[in-house]
């Protein structure tokens, strides 16, 4: 299953290619204890969950020192797949599901991340700053943006302005609509040729404080 990742990142290091061959068998063993993912969608874990979060990693390459949060991160995605990609950046993951957040810690710790870490913490009570925050299908743009206007760093590390980068599926142009100034709706079947990733998008809206 890990040949799909090969596919599309051919230059993952031993250490990465390890993390992520072992993705696939943790989440079934966590998913039959604590309900993170779909049960009938484990078959489809790396095509619809592990790569899609990697989708993200087309769209921008995090420059060493960047700080990301993954925000409603349930058991760890985007933000598990993304910290193995990006070994030099920061992941701080949060849920306010506690035994999600127990899935995502053990995950990070079998498998050696020493650039990720996950808190039971609801949006309203991160104060830290971050370069970009990520979500994956949390809830509507306008009102995911109130949450995350507050927690984006006013200093640049990268060429792609701080902001909000979510994962979204659908018809977009209602929710895009609600959303004042630019943002940027880019299809995922641009980076992705598999059929599942028609109708998947990444919505980046820069943000300066």
């Amino acid at each position: 299953m890990v040949e799909l990742i090969n596919k599309y990142f051919p230059k993952l290091t031993e250490v990465q290619q390890k993390q992520f061959a072992a993705l696939p068998e943790l989440y079934r063993e966590w998913n039959a204890k604590i309900n993170v993912i779909s049960r009938k969608d484990m078959e489809n874990i790396v095509l619809h969950h592990i790569l899609h979060s990697l989708a993200i990693a087309k769209f921008i390459r995090f420059r060493k020192g960047t700080n990301c949060l993954d925000l409603g991160t349930g058991g760890g995605l985007p933000g598990i797949p993304l910290a193995i990609m990006f070994p030099g950046t920061d992941f701080t993951l949060v849920d306010g599901t506690a035994k999600k957040i127990t899935v995502a810690n053990a995950i990070i710790e079998d498998i050696g991340l020493e650039n990720c870490f996950a808190y039971a913490r609801r949006a309203e009570e991160m104060k830290a700053k971050y370069d970009f925050v990520l979500a994956r299908a949390v809830t509507r743009l306008d009102k995911l943006m109130t949450f995350v206007r507050p927690l984006i760093s006013s200093e640049m590390r990268n060429a792609t302005p701080n902001g909000l980068i979510t994962l979204k599926g659908g018809d977009l142009s209602e929710e895009l609509k609600e959303v004042k100034g630019f943002k940027e709706e880019i299809a995922i079947s641009k980076y992705f040729e598999e059929e599942y990733y028609i109708n998947k998008y990444i919505v980046y809206v820069p943000m300066y404080n």
